[in-house]
């Protein structure tokens, strides 16, 4: 049986296969703390599953149209009016199963073979395997701890070349955490200005998980609105990752690029999801801040502690439930059995196998210095984490 040389252009998501490896030890029957998914804790708040029910009651169990029903295309431009100030209607709006497939409709919708993608590292681990699919070249921007992890407005300008098509980006910022502030994206939305021929993709997915005020959106500065495709979704804000809604708002004719695109792959989304995210959308907002709350309050326990672990360089995260510590003190160090830390792979692996907590290689992120951890989990998981991170680190020499 053949496979094709499509499969090897990319490889298997690093949070994936640390989730996969932790699940094998806790087969096993050890016990791993799992650090590693950016996946709330929490349920599904109460209001939009009952609004799923009463979509199950009431029949709506049938194909939906490609671009997503109307209410919630009506609804996702209201929410977009009243948190964000941006103005778009429903045929800016296209409505997909993950925010995942809406970030690679738009790469595959904008990327010819040998376009440039620039990717300012850290980046969530899919942005540049979906460039690859494109067929397109992925140009890094290093943004490291001594950057807050964030790309500035000169890098920017200095990464561009006559191949450049486009720039992703998240904000809050999956893993490091970072915010972008309404004057760092003036500065960004200067640069692309000059640059027509440069689409940005804004992956704003953490919007509602922010410790710093009010959330800022690229897509906010008219003279570059056209050039934007912001992404959004559901999982993280609402905790609903199971499911599986995203969207995008976007120029009606990348619009339908993208839903030409995902006709032939997925069609529309879940029927009953849609009408959920109705709901989520437009009813209590309680929930969701309440959550954002919890996060904070583990945040502050978790950096704290993870800053009193002898080696670890921390930044405190502005968004998102990720911490990104900085871990290159202890390459070069041994475990127990002589085996040499060389690179945050292998403090990831040694930090699973030793210390039974999981988290992910900043590799995986554009930034080999680094691990994520996620902090989305209870606070007991966290105090039991940090006791195991330093008692693993401790057998180092």
């Amino acid at each position: 049986m053949q496979i094709s040389q499509f499969v090897d252009r990319f490889n298997e998501p690093q949070t994936l296969l640390m989730a996969k490896l932790g699940r094998e030890l806790t087969a096993q029957g050890i016990d791993i703390i799992s650090l590693s998914l950016g996946e709330p804790d929490f349920d599904t708040p109460e209001h939009i599953k009952d609004a799923a029910k009463r979509a199950l009651d009431a029949g709506y169990t049938k194909y939906t149209p490609v671009a997503g029903i109307m209410d919630l295309r009506k609804a996702i431009c209201t929410k977009l009016k009243r948190d964000n100030g941006l103005d778009y209607k429903p045929e800016n709006i296209l409505v997909s199963t993950g925010a995942k497939q809406s970030l690679v409709n738009a790469v595959l919708a904008t990327i010819n073979p040998g376009d440039e993608a620039i990717i300012p590292t850290p980046f969530w681990v899919t942005y540049a395997a979906q460039v690859e699919l494109a067929q397109g070249v992925v140009k890094y921007i290093p943004c490291g701890i001594e950057d807050h992890f964030k790309m500035t407005a000169e890098k920017l300008e200095a990464a561009i070349t006559e191949k450049s098509r486009l720039l992703m980006f998240s904000s809050p910022c999956n893993p490091s955490g970072a915010v972008y502030s309404k004057a760092e994206l003036e500065a960004i939305a200067k640069v692309i200005e000059k640059h027509p021929q440069i689409t940005v993709i804004s992956d704003e997915i953490y919007e509602l998980i922010n410790y710093v005020g009010k959330h800022e959106s690229i897509a906010q500065f008219e003279a570059i609105k056209d050039q934007v495709i912001l992404v959004n979704g559901f999982a993280k804000g609402y905790a609903m990752t199971g499911w599986r809604l995203g969207y995008i708002a976007a120029p009606e004719a990348m619009v339908k690029a993208c839903e030409k695109i995902q006709g032939q792959f997925t069609s529309g989304t879940n029927s009953i999801a849609q009408h959920a995210a109705v709901a989520a959308l437009l009813e209590d907002q309680g929930p969701s801040i309440a959550m954002t709350q919890a996060f904070k309050e583990r945040r502050a326990y978790f950096i704290e502690a993870l800053s009193g672990i002898a080696g670890f360089k921390v930044v405190e995260p502005e968004g998102a439930f990720y911490a990104f510590p900085d871990i290159s003190y202890y390459f070069g160090k041994k475990d127990a059995k002589g085996r040499v830390i060389q690179n945050a792979d292998d403090f990831a692996i040694f930090l699973l196998n030793t210390g039974h907590v999981s988290g992910v290689s900043g590799a995986a992120f554009g930034s080999d210095d680094c691990i994520r951890f996620s902090y989305a989990a209870s606070m007991a998981q966290l105090q039991e984490a940090v006791k195991r991170i330093k008692a693993a680190v401790s057998t180092l020499s």
